[in-house]
Formats: structure tokens, C-alpha cells, sequence
């Protein structure tokens, strides 16, 4: 008898041996466990690839925000609207251009654990708070808009509103107002110089680069000023200026208030004969339409604009896709910053056998900083360790018939710098 179940117990064990290895044979490959430090998205083959969208989309700023969206659109298009062969779904909030929906809008995205990343925004006061709150969340966040240099970096160091993660393609405008101020000085002959800000840090930082770079060629500024976002009643800033005998006057505001700057200014004698000098933000068709003959013999500074048969063939298709031509030429940058982000997530992805992606969010970001060179049509693309993709030129245009439009404007250079 003890032979007998000696016999069945070894045949068991070889039973349950086989059935082991034949179990072993058929089992799923484990999946991959993620092991970035900060965490990652796993996008089942089924699914989307999200992307968070923040930009200004209302008042009189939207124009910014929508040319930001059709070079996003344009560069999904590129892509027949996939990435990493999963369709692009957008999740997009409007900024309003404020701290407060920058904030908003970002906090509606992140909500949502599986976004990838975030486009956006259109203005830098927004990216203030949306990239902290995009930070925080361990996403990544890259820019075709945004210049203000508090957002990366002032003088080769970090600035004060820089945020990991966080990346752009328009130039930093560090520069910007120095290169104003160096043609108001040497090539206009101006040596007293009156400024307004509207406490953006975009504005900000453009009317205290020209007034640290004014004093230092030899001039004089006699008032350094601020308006609120909103206000309309401009005489009591512009009275100011004037009794101020301001020969020139640097205001890198927004629309409207930027409209009822100059608009008001050409209502007052005593500014007949003062030069007025506006950022890029006002380079835009919708500003030239509302002030027509106001702004004849007005100047802008803002970054060069790019040009070659890659531009032309993208504002072909740009044409050809929204009717009519570019209101602005940021969609050329947003176009480049679509392309660098989905560039840096497909370099950022492993597969698991299911076919779900998983992209590690440390890894994105690590990709995007790594400096690899990659030609957009607004030029060389290389991010540094501060978020800046681009290389910053400055050129300052002057407005003399305003029926050619933003184009005849951006071909009527007078002056080009560079960053030092």
C-alpha cells in the first residue's frame, strides 16, 4: 500500500509541475512598472493622448490666443492629428491674460491625471500662475507666447516667476526694451523719456529694461508710471507725461489699454511732437484696424520676425485652412513649440506589450532640457536650463501706412539688436 501511494504522490507532483510550466508559458509578460521620479501617464492603445490648452480666448487679446490654437492645429495637422499613433485630444480653458484664470485654467487641466502636458499661455502675467500650478503637478508646460524674462531667466540666473517644467519659443524679451531704448537714444536723438506699465509682469519688464538701459547711454527718465488693466481714462497718465516735457514715451501695453494710450495721446497738444514706442503685443492686425491713422509714425519693438520658404509654406497652409491670412506672426512660434513637445513625448514614451504608452513626466521634462538642437521655422530650437528655446533678435518697426497691415509693418524695420 505505501508503494501504491507513493507512486500517486510523485505522480501528482508531476502533474502539478507541468501544469505549472504550462501556466508559466501562458502567462502575460508582466507590465512595465513606472519608474520615474515624479511619476507617469499611461495611455491605454484605446485612448487619447490629452494635452491642456490654456490661452486668452476672450476680450481684446483673444486674437493672441487664437493664432496660439492654429499653430498648435497646424502642427497636429502635420502629424494627420496623431501622436505616437494615439488621435490628440485638447482640453482648453481660457486665460482672460490674468493671474487669476491662468490660475484657474491650469487647476482645470491638472484635475485631470491623465494630461500629458500643457500648451500655453498666451500672456505671461497668466503663466505667472499657471506654470506654478503646472510645477507643482509634476506636468510639463511649453509656450509659443509668452516673452516676459521674470518667467525664466534675468542676466544668466533664474528669475524670480521661473518654474520647472516650464519651457518656451518665443524669445525671451529681456533685451527687448534696452534695444528700444538704444534706438531712442542714438539713432532718435532722445534724451528725456517718460514710461507706462500696467503692472504685468510682461510690461513691467520691458519698461524697466528700458529705463535701466536709457540711464545708462545718458538720458533721463523723467516718469516712470503704471495704469491698471481696465482702465479707459488715460488723460490724467498722458497729462503727466506731458508735464513730465517728455520727448518720447514707452508704453508696452496690451489692447484696449494700449488703443486709449496712443488714442488719447494724439487728443493732447502737448504730445503732438512726442515719440511713441509699443512692444510686440500691439503688433497685431486687430490694433492697427481699431487706431488706423492714429498710429502712422508710431514705433513697436518686438522679437524679428522669421522668414524663408518654410515660413511662406506654413502661411500657405495657414491660409488655406482658416481663410484668410495671419493676423499675427506668433502662430509661427506656437507652430514650433507644438512640434518641440510632441517631439520630446515621443522620445519620452515606452511601450508596454499591450501596446499602453506610459510617458514618464521627469523624463519629458529631461528631454525638453536637453538641449538637442532642432530646426523650427522661426529658426534653431534649444532649450537651456532655464526654459528658453529660442535665440532673442529684436528689431524696432515704424508704422507708416496703416493699409498695408501687420505685414507692411513687420517689413518696415528700422532698427535690429540683439540680445549681449
Amino acid at each position: 500500500m505505501l508503494k501504491h501511494y507513493t507512486v500517486i504522490f510523485f505522480s501528482c507532483v508531476a502533474t502539478l509541475c507541468l501544469s505549472a510550466m504550462l501556466t508559466g508559458c501562458s502567462s502575460p509578460e508582466p507590465k512595465v512598472v513606472c519608474t520615474d521620479s515624479i511619476g507617469c501617464v499611461a495611455i491605454p492603445p484605446d485612448a487619447p493622448l490629452k494635452i491642456g490648452v490654456l490661452q486668452a480666448l476672450s476680450g481684446d487679446v483673444a486674437p493672441l490666443g487664437v493664432a496660439q490654437i492654429r499653430g498648435l492645429e497646424l502642427a497636429l495637422e502635420r502629424r494627420g492629428g496623431l501622436v505616437l499613433g494615439h488621435p490628440v485630444a485638447l482640453q482648453v480653458e481660457d486665460t482672460g491674460c490674468t493671474a487669476e484664470g491662468g490660475a484657474n485654467a491650469a487647476l482645470k487641466v491638472i484635475a485631470d491625471p491623465d494630461t500629458v502636458a500643457i500648451f500655453g499661455t498666451t500672456c505671461s502675467g497668466a503663466a505667472v500662475t499657471g506654470s506654478k500650478a503646472m510645477s507643482d503637478a509634476g506636468l510639463s508646460m511649453i509656450s509659443g507666447n509668452n516673452s516676459a524674462p521674470f518667467l525664466t531667466a534675468i542676466a544668466g540666473k533664474a528669475a524670480p516667476s521661473w518654474q520647472k517644467g516650464y519651457f518656451r519659443t518665443a524669445p525671451n524679451e529681456e533685451n527687448a526694451g534696452r534695444i528700444a531704448a538704444e534706438y531712442a537714444y542714438s539713432q532718435l536723438g532722445m534724451r528725456r523719456a517718460a514710461t507706462i506699465n500696467d503692472n504685468d509682469i510682461y510690461t513691467r519688464g520691458l519698461t524697466e529694461g528700458f529705463k535701466k538701459a536709457f540711464l545708462e547711454f545718458g538720458g533721463e527718465v523723467v516718469l516712470a508710471t503704471s495704469i491698471n488693466k481696465g482702465d479707459t481714462q488715460m488723460v490724467p497718465v498722458l497729462t503727466a507725461v506731458a508735464h513730465a516735457r517728455a520727448d518720447l514715451l514707452f508704453f508696452p501695453l496690451f489692447q484696449p489699454e494700449g488703443n486709449h494710450i496712443l488714442q488719447q495721446a494724439r487728443s493732447i497738444p502737448e504730445l503732438a511732437e512726442t515719440v511713441l514706442i509699443s512692444g510686440g503685443a500691439l503688433i497685431e492686425q486687430t490694433f492697427i484696424d481699431a487706431v488706423g491713422k492714429d498710429a502712422v509714425g508710431m514705433y513697436f519693438v518686438g522679437p524679428a520676425s522669421p522668414f524663408g520658404q518654410a515660413v511662406d509654406k506654413l502661411a500657405g497652409l495657414y491660409e488655406g485652412k482658416y481663410n484668410e491670412k495671419p493676423t499675427v506672426s506668433y502662430y509661427l512660434s506656437a507652430y514650433d513649440a507644438a512640434n518641440l513637445l510632441f517631439s520630446a513625448i515621443e522620445q519620452a514614451q515606452a511601450t508596454q506589450k499591450d501596446g499602453t504608452l506610459l510617458i514618464g513626466r521627469q523624463k519629458l521634462r529631461d528631454v525638453l532640457y536637453s538641449g538637442k538642437p532642432i530646426k523650427g521655422v522661426t529658426g534653431t530650437l534649444s532649450c537651456d536650463e532655464f526654459g528658453d528655446c529660442a535665440q532673442p533678435s529684436f528689431r524696432v518697426l515704424r508704422l507708416d501706412d496703416p493699409a498695408l497691415g501687420v505685414q507692411g509693418l513687420e517689413e518696415n524695420a528700422v532698427f535690429t539688436g540683439t540680445s549681449k
